[in-house]
């Protein structure tokens, strides 16, 4: 009796390994159809697809080619420095701070100057001001650049900024944005009083009387601020000086603007600040009579 239940046990389960085997095998059969049906499914779909495609594209024009970009936009935003420092970027090289270097505009605008699909150029700004060399080297590449250059000021273009859109050939602006600035600061905290009340004190080393001039720890006296004065004066002169010139307005009545403050659009408009009232609509249509065919923006 042990011996036959044993051969039952033995012959069962020789039975269900090779019934697990058809199994198996009608599975893998079944696979491999499934397969080459979905194959075959997905290629006649696919000639379907591109038949559909291409009688769209010939046919009904659904489908056209991307339009190339003719205008170059570049972007002008935050403060205004001649260059941004690699810890005020993240891994990928973007800024991490409200800021535009001058020396990517720079750069921008002479790539589109040795670019052929490029027919003209746009300085979007939004912008209230910076440091006065940033604002220098753009207006000196826009007013060489030989392509057409346009600069919009949407919110603000003021001070470096403004100085900066002098360059363009034309100038547009919104009648609410806020547009000149013509001025230079060097104004700064003083921490001498909470120093004071914190037990600090400030202990002078500097090779020279004027080294550490400007430094908000230390009181400024009149003999620095005459110096730094000299300087402000300077650059102011140099600036009215470049709107002057830029913007072919008399010297005279630039010095007049140049209080420092900032005029809304008709304003600027009527003191020739700026050349017309209008947005980036305006500025297309603006461009599209300029180079004589429809705008499209590489930004």
């Amino acid at each position: 009796m042990g011996e036959i239940t044993n051969k039952k046990r033995l012959n069962f389960k020789f039975w269900n390994r090779e019934r697990d085997l058809k199994i198996l095998k009608q599975i893998a059969i079944s696979a491999v159809i499934l397969a080459s049906l979905i194959i075959i499914r997905d290629e006649v779909f696919w000639q379907i697809d591109s038949s559909i495609s291409e009688n769209d594209y010939s046919a009904d024009n659904n489908y056209t080619e991307e339009a190339v970009c003719n205008v170059l936009g570049i972007e002008l935003h935050g403060e205004l420095t001649t260059y941004i420092p690699p810890t005020s970027t993240d891994e990928e090289g973007f800024a991490l701070i409200d800021s535009t270097a001058s020396e990517n505009i720079v750069y921008f605008i002479d790539d589109a100057e040795n670019d052929k699909t490029i027919k003209a150029i746009i300085l979007e700004v939004d912008s209230y001001g910076g440091y006065p060399v940033a604002g220098e080297e753009i207006a000196v590449a826009l007013k060489n650049a030989k392509k057409p250059t346009v600069a919009l000021i949407r919110e603000g273009g003021a001070s470096a900024a403004y100085m900066a859109a002098s360059g363009a050939d034309i100038i547009f602006a919104s009648a609410n944005s806020d547009v000149g600035g013509i001025g230079v600061t060097m104004s700064y905290l003083d921490y001498v009083q909470q120093n004071q009340k914190e037990g600090l004190a400030y202990v002078p080393l500097s090779s020279g009387k004027f080294k550490d001039t400007g430094d908000p720890n230390k009181p400024l006296s009149q003999e620095e601020k005459n110096l730094l004065m000299r300087d402000i004066n300077i650059i102011h002169k140099n600036f009215v000086k470049m709107v002057s010139e830029n913007r072919n307005l008399d010297i005279k009545k630039v010095g007049e603007l140049a209080d420092g403050s900032t005029m809304l659009g008709e304003m600027a408009l009527q003191n020739g600040l700026i050349d017309q009232i209008g947005g980036m609509f305006e500025v297309k249509e603006y461009l599209r009579k300029k180079i004589g065919e429809d705008v499209e923006i590489c930004w």
